[in-house]
Formats: C-alpha cells, sequence, structure tokens
C-alpha cells in the first residue's frame, strides 16, 4: 500500500499494478513512464510520515469531539455510549 501511496505523490496519474506488494513486482500500465525503484523508496518515509500524522489527528479530533460533549454537560457514560470512548 505504501508502494502505491509513493508511486502517486510523485505521479498521481500513473497507472500501475503491484504484486504481492513487491517493488520489484510493479506493471506500469496505459503507457506511465516507470518511476525509478530509488525515487518510489525516497518517497516511502514521507508517506509513512503522513499515515502517522493523519493517526494522530484522528485521535485528536476524537477526544477534542468528547471534550466538547463533556463540556456541553453530557457523563462519561453518555459519551461513552454515543461514540464508545
Amino acid at each position: 500500500m505504501k508502494i502505491g501511496q509513493a508511486i502517486k505523490k510523485i505521479n498521481p496519474n500513473a497507472e500501475f499494478t503491484i504484486n504481492a506488494d513487491d517493488i520489484s513486482q510493479i506493471t506500469w500500465l496505459n503507457g506511465t513512464t516507470p518511476i525509478s525503484k530509488a525515487d518510489i523508496e525516497a518517497q516511502i518515509p514521507t508517506v509513512e510520515a503522513e499515515i502517522e500524522q493523519a493517526e494522530q489527528d484522528a485521535i485528536t479530533k476524537k477526544a477534542s469531539g468528547k471534550q466538547k460533549l463533556l463540556d456541553l454537560g453530557l457523563s462519561e457514560d453518555e459519551v461513552k455510549a454515543m461514540i464508545g470512548i
């Protein structure tokens, strides 16, 4: 998955398939210019950082939403019943 995201980061219009999530098994489709393995590998840390940031943002937003519900006067049990945290 990260390989595909790295490819799309380099070329959002790229068309390709990846067998077994293996960077050595990329098939470029419909005339897409192949991207070097080195260029793809160079983008993977950026993709990983973006995934990690998105996960942290989701946690932060959920905590913020919970606090807002508590600030409105809902009890902890009511909030848990609504959103599961």
